[in-house]
């Protein structure tokens, strides 16, 4: 990982890690709560479209708040295209939900592509094959919870977890080696 840090940017990589944690915890309860058709989706909905604004609120002093303000739009369609995926597996809707996964994936390279541009230690491939690996393992998660297979879908939000971990040291590499 890096060297030795100070208080602050211990603080920073923290928060980092808070909000990388909460994009799949909120993913995960999107996920079940659609599922089963819980009353509380719309304002799990709502908290999840916050981690976005939240992301941006954390990047502004680093990366300035036009780059910001174009990472949290590229996030929130991230979730948003996340969201059209799940519902159209859960009403079976094989041609929505393969026009949404292209959408999903064309959205993972726009992120990459777009990280890799506003800082030279963010490796495009790298992001690119996180992104990649993240969605088909929130896929294959809410597609276990859809089937009902819920020991097979806590094992792979095990998998989910321990790759925001990876990509948020990651985000956090390369801002303290390179800002």
């Amino acid at each position: 990982m890096c060297n030795e840090y100070t208080q602050q940017q211990i603080c920073f990589m923290s928060r980092i890690q808070q909000l990388w944690a909460q994009h799949v915890y909120w993913t995960r309860f999107f996920i079940i709560s659609t599922a089963a058709n819980l009353d509380d989706l719309g304002p799990v909905t709502n908290r999840l479209l916050q981690n976005p604004k939240d992301f941006a609120q954390l990047l502004a002093p680093v990366f300035g708040t036009k780059a910001a303000g174009q990472f949290q739009e590229l996030f929130t369609q991230h979730l948003l295209i996340a969201s059209d995926l799940v519902n159209a597996a859960k009403n079976k809707e094989k041609e929505k939900a393969d026009c949404a996964r292209k959408k999903w994936y064309q959205n993972a390279d726009e992120i990459a592509s777009f990280l890799s541009s506003i800082n030279r230690c963010w490796s495009q491939s790298k992001w690119k094959n996180m992104l990649y690996s993240h969605l088909a393992m929130t896929e294959k998660e809410a597609l276990l919870r859809l089937q009902g297979n819920y020991a097979a879908d806590i094992k792979v939000f095990g998998d989910i977890e321990n790759e925001a971990l990876k990509m948020a040291n990651d985000m956090f590499c390369g801002i303290i080696n390179c800002c």
